[in-house]
């Protein structure tokens, strides 16, 4: 008999040609290792608040276990549609304009495959959250990105935006507050940027999933501008301001057309997101807001500690005004920022994300979180600083 020949490789070429993710691939690395203080995963160190969480469980015990809506419970969407027209300012019809996803990570994957026609362009900010650019490409389209820079604390300029544009141009992704720089955007750059989109009839993607955890002036949200809402799709979850990371909850509210066919993609993928999940989510916009700002003061006094330690040590960071992310500049060490991360985390045992798993952009930084306890950001700072002072003996 003829030996069987081996299979072709059926994955597709443009999966295959997509990096893995630079956070998750460093992080191997930490599984391997004991002591070590992680300042890499985004995630709140906080639980769940207990209301939020009896909420799930009441809903199980009480055989709450069958599918919803496609689109969410309708007592969710309303809620939805309530706290977003009292905290930004934007009115929308629970009933056709907004959709509960798998987290907003779900809802930002599908508003990308619901606009994107094959070589479609969409420009977004860089350093930038790590799955923009792959989910871009799993659509078939063109990531564009725009770099941001420490001179204007990494908030995006709308000139550079505008220099992007080409004919192929269908949407501006951003994400203000920015994982991983901790950037915010004031209202005059977003008048700017909104005139922009309008000028030349594009779409604007607004993740804004971190809103909540902005600590000095106010959040503003693109939607809310003059004739932004019918071009923008408002993009957010519980996973960040409600310490929900687990639940895997987001939602996302915009024009009728594009939510009905975010909702077809939805529908054949996914069904729809957990239903204990979704009677969590509805507790949380009733009830969790003074616990939401309780983290949110514990994670200002965090950042005005971390930060500070951070240029003690030699390591210029500006003073991020939102999320919970420092974004330290490790270049003048004579390292690159792989080098410095990894290690730090082998001779300190600290983690930290070296800032270009965030795109070219992020060259010359590491993204450190002090979504963590006090006592372990005092520990991992005497380290980070004992590291520094070692490099330059």
């Amino acid at each position: 008999m003829n030996a069987s020949k081996s299979p072709r490789d059926f994955v597709s070429k443009h999966i295959a040609e997509l990096p893995k993710s630079g956070i998750r691939a460093f992080f191997d690395l930490v599984t391997q290792m004991d002591d070590v203080i992680s300042l890499g995963v985004g995630e709140p160190d906080f639980t769940t608040p207990w209301t939020i969480r009896e909420s799930g469980i009441y809903s199980i015990e009480r055989g709450r276990t069958s599918y919803t809506s496609n689109l969410g419970t309708p007592a969710l969407r309303k809620a939805i549609c309530e706290y977003v027209s009292r905290n930004y300012g934007v009115d929308y019809d629970s009933r056709s304009q907004c959709i509960v996803t798998v987290g907003v990570s779900e809802a930002v994957d599908l508003v990308i495959r619901a606009i994107t026609e094959p070589g479609d362009e969409i420009i977004y900010s860089e350093p930038c959250y790590v799955s923009y650019p792959a989910e871009i490409k799993m659509a078939h389209g063109v990531p564009v990105p725009v770099t941001t820079i420490k001179e204007n604390r990494f908030a995006l300029d709308p000139k550079d935006v505008e220099a992007k544009i080409t004919p192929r141009t269908k949407a501006i992704l951003i994400n203000f507050p920015c994982n991983p720089t901790g950037a915010v955007m004031d209202r005059s750059r977003l008048e700017q940027l909104a005139q922009i989109a309008i000028k030349h009839d594009l779409l604007v993607l607004s993740d804004e999933i971190y809103s909540e955890l902005t600590y000095d002036g106010e959040h503003v949200s693109i939607a809310s501008l003059p004739g932004m809402k019918e071009r923008t799709i408002f993009l957010h979850g519980f996973s960040k301001a409600f310490a929900m990371t687990g639940w895997r909850v987001g939602y996302a509210c915009g024009p009728q057309n594009v939510i009905d066919a975010m909702m077809k993609i939805h529908q054949y993928a996914i069904m729809c997101a957990p239903t204990m999940a979704q009677a969590a989510a509805l507790e949380a916009l009733k009830r969790g807001g003074n616990e939401m700002a309780k983290m949110r003061e514990s994670y200002r006094a965090r950042r005005d500690f971390f930060v500070r330690k951070l240029n003690e040590a030699d390591l210029p960071c500006h003073l991020p005004n939102g999320a919970f992310y420092a974004f330290c500049e490790v270049s003048h060490t004579g390292l690159s920022e792989e080098e410095f991360a990894q290690r730090l985390l082998k001779e300190q045992h600290v983690a930290i994300v070296p800032g270009t798993a965030f795109g070219p952009g992020g060259a010359g930084f590491c993204r450190c979180s002090y979504a963590t306890g006090m006592s372990e950001l005092a520990e991992a700072a005497k380290r980070i600083k004992a590291f520094v002072s070692s490099l330059k003996n």
